[in-house]
């Protein structure tokens, strides 16, 4: 059975709790990160987790549908993720709340293993701490009417967007570059999308999870799949772990070509 330690919640301070954490990243980031994993040294992380069989994750369970804990226990993409990779390693998870300011501290300091916690890979975390291959982005993505020949921003006249959302800020941006393009605000997501609906607007800007989970709702509207920003999650190991990290992105990658880890996506994001 799967353990949970629960620690005390730490609210987010002075922090991004939007969906979109952090702003997106380059394609060099991709690459820095396949270059950090091909080393092979270790701290000794991995001979403890094969000699004791369980493989510690911290994780804030406040940021749904990644991770979620209350009265009905701890769920979500993020523990799904842990639970399957961990299944395919031989091991079992034990799950320790660690408070989103904190989640850092607490691997560099071995209270845990790793950190699925919907966390953007970030290069100024990188002298400390290593990320695996990215299993979900969640950067702006451009929404259109499902009978739109759009495929892509440039291709739009009026653009609807969330009132100081980051789908705002990329919308702006690409005004700059194409001055006869609208930018309509609204004050919420589904205002947004309305927009669209209704025709107000050729399409709409809007992060990759709020878009996903709201379109569950709106079948008349569909997602494009080229995104207009990366913003890629990971899972965080300390940098020495590196065998450690080559297992997981070798799990990874199997379950991303097999299928299992769009499943869990479609799972939380898709119905």
């Amino acid at each position: 059975m799967n353990g949970l330690t629960w620690e005390k919640p730490v609210r987010y301070c002075g922090m991004n709790t939007s969906p979109t954490r952090f702003g997106r990243c380059a394609r060099a980031l991709f690459l820095l990160v396949l270059f950090l994993t091909a080393c092979t040294s270790d701290s000794g992380t991995w001979e403890r987790i094969q000699k004791e069989r369980i493989l510690r994750v911290g994780l804030d369970p406040t940021y749904p549908p990644f991770e979620i804990g209350d009265e009905n226990g701890l769920r979500g993409i993020d523990v799904d993720l842990a639970e399957m990779l961990a299944d395919e390693m031989g091991l079992t998870t034990e799950f320790i709340w660690i408070g989103y300011d904190g989640l850092y501290d607490g691997l560099l300091t071995g209270k845990v293993d790793l950190l699925i916690s919907a966390l953007v890979i970030m290069p100024s975390q990188m002298d400390d701490f290593a990320y695996s291959i990215p299993y979900f982005d969640a950067g702006e993505r451009l929404i259109v009417p499902i009978d739109s020949d759009s495929i892509d921003i440039d291709e739009l006249s009026t653009i609807a967007v969330e009132l100081g959302a980051q789908g705002h800020v990329e919308a702006m941006a690409q005004q700059t570059v194409s001055p006869m393009l609208q930018v309509l605000p609204y004050n919420t997501a589904e205002e947004t999308l309305t927009a669209v609906l209704q025709h107000k607007a050729d399409g709409a800007v809007m992060d990759g999870i709020n878009g996903r989970l709201l379109l569950q709702s709106h079948p008349d509207l569909r997602l494009l799949p080229d995104p207009v920003t990366t913003e890629p999650f990971a899972i965080v190991v300390r940098k020495d772990d590196q065998i450690l990290l080559r297992e997981l992105n070798e799990v990874l990658g199997r379950m991303g070509a097999d299928g299992r880890l769009d499943n869990i996506l479609l799972n939380w994001l898709d119905k």
